[in-house]
């Protein structure tokens, strides 16, 4: 099934006179849940839907877990998951401390198995 997409225009004010460009933007086609995930996974599998449920839930918690023990996860045919961090700069390495740290993040990189697919996806625009 094609990845549907639209055509939204952006203007550029960085030129003079300001001008507008269209760029491609992913349409979604719904949403899917973690009983939408077990469900599926169950139906290809001798697994029960609840038990999938399960391993999905507990899988996101231990994510968790190991990312804020300073792990990267890694999972072969998803990727991996690491944090990094934002913040605010100190003048010297004795000043800086945890009160510097603005904020977390999450930073997702597809294994190449998962890049693989996204090469064979097809897209239909969409008016």
């Amino acid at each position: 099934m094609p990845v549907k997409f639209k055509m939204v225009p952006k203007k550029n004010v960085l030129v003079h006179p300001p001008e507008i460009k269209y760029y491609p933007c992913a349409v979604s086609q719904g949403e899917v849940d973690l009983d939408d995930l077990a469900e599926v996974v169950a139906s290809r599998s001798t697994v029960s839907r609840a038990d999938c449920y399960g391993v999905i839930y507990g899988l996101t918690q231990v994510i968790g877990e190991m990312l804020s023990d300073g792990k990267i996860v890694k999972i072969d045919a998803l990727g991996s998951l690491k944090l990094t961090l934002q913040g605010t700069p100190a003048d010297s390495e004795a000043e800086l401390g945890k009160s510097n740290i603005k904020k977390v993040n999450v930073i997702y990189k597809p294994a190449k198995e998962l890049k693989n697919k996204l090469k064979r996806i097809t897209f239909k625009r969409i008016r």
